[in-house]
């Protein structure tokens, strides 16, 4: 049967009969922490017989400098949007026509024509969301619609506050609070940018990925964060509260593809299939705390978490995807950001 199985093509391989097909092998996955479900996996080995290796990493920076140096080992890996976008255009993507697969039929078509692979040719949606910040509300009662509570916070915030440390998040944040477009040029608004940065430094007591425990440990009271870590800080602090802001919020997406020197090229399209089933989709939700772009699941997800306010904006809320920017202005926000961070 092995050597049936591993003369299938790619084609064969992705048609499901009564939610199985036919595989073998292995499959090594690169992901961000924390992120993966375990049943997730468990079923897709066992659906497939394919063992899966898991390793994870903490930024799109990491695993991109690891899979630019080359050999890196891994079929599929995780990349935010504007990752997604820098690494097709410098061919470490396999184009693997998620398009053409079975499960697309279950892709949201809001996520089909996206900036960062438009009509799906490489990639399909993870897991995606909004970046706002959250407010413990014993602590403040105060206003919650702007970007000010981060920027210009109120003296009971003031050195209470976690800032993303990710120059991306931070620089558009500034620029939706300044009313400034993403990706400026202008000298002036740069200027403006650098000096909202360097006014509101002392207002904030760390920059961490680590919102969650920031909240939790009661270290800050406000934190810059996405929805689904929001709403794994309520489950553990009820006073938390997501802030939805009149300025246009930062949508991300991350996305399963796969590299261009994947070993494993059947059964990382398989994974990508797979992650186009509304069950499957909902497993990875309900782990990781976020939405995702694959219709019906939400009939899968436990109703506290498919209601749950974080992933249930209110109408009005308008969220926006930015390209990654010219490499010009990438210079510039490098200077801003290493000056800040010093």
């Amino acid at each position: 049967m092995k050597s049936l199985k591993r003369g299938l093509s790619a084609a064969a391989l992705l048609v499901v009969s009564s939610g199985y097909a036919l595989a073998d092998g292995e499959l090594h996955i690169f992901n961000w922490g924390d992120y993966t479900n375990p049943k997730l996996i468990e079923k897709f080995e066992k659906q497939f017989n394919i063992k899966v290796t898991l390793d994870v990493y903490d930024s799109n920076e990491t695993m991109l400098a690891k899979v630019r140096a080359g050999n890196s080992g891994y079929d599929i890996i995780v990349p935010s949007d504007y990752t997604v976008k820098i690494m097709a255009d410098e061919g470490l993507l396999l184009k693997t026509e998620p398009n053409a697969m079975e499960n697309f039929k279950n892709m949201d078509p809001r996520f089909i024509d996206v900036y960062w692979d438009s009509g799906r040719h490489y990639s399909v949606p993870w897991q995606f969301g909004m970046t706002s910040y959250v407010v413990n509300t014993d602590k403040y009662k105060g206003s919650m619609d702007t970007l000010g509570v981060l920027f210009n916070p109120p003296e009971e915030l003031r050195g209470r506050i976690n800032m993303l440390d990710d120059l991306n998040t931070v620089m558009h944040s500034a620029e939706r609070y300044l009313g400034f477009p993403r990706c400026t040029s202008d000298k002036s608004q740069l200027k403006a940018i650098n000096d909202l940065l360097q006014k509101a430094k002392p207002y904030w007591r760390t920059f961490s990925y680590d919102t969650v425990v920031k909240m939790t440990s009661g270290d800050v009271d406000v934190s810059e964060t996405w929805d689904g870590a929001a709403y794994r800080i309520r489950l553990q602090v009820p006073a938390a509260k997501f802030a939805y802001t009149k300025e246009v919020m930062e949508g991300w997406m991350d996305n399963v593809a796969v590299l261009k020197d994947a070993k494993n090229v059947d059964n990382a399209k398989l994974f990508q299939n797979f992650m186009m089933d509304p069950e499957n989709a909902a497993l990875a939700s309900d782990f990781a705390k976020y939405d995702n772009g694959i219709k019906g699941s939400h009939n899968f997800l436990p109703p506290d978490f498919g209601n749950a306010p974080e992933i249930n904006p209110p109408a009005g809320v308008t969220s926006e995807f930015v390209p990654p920017c010219p490499p010009e202005v990438v210079k510039i926000y490098n200077q801003i950001w290493t000056a800040l961070r010093k």
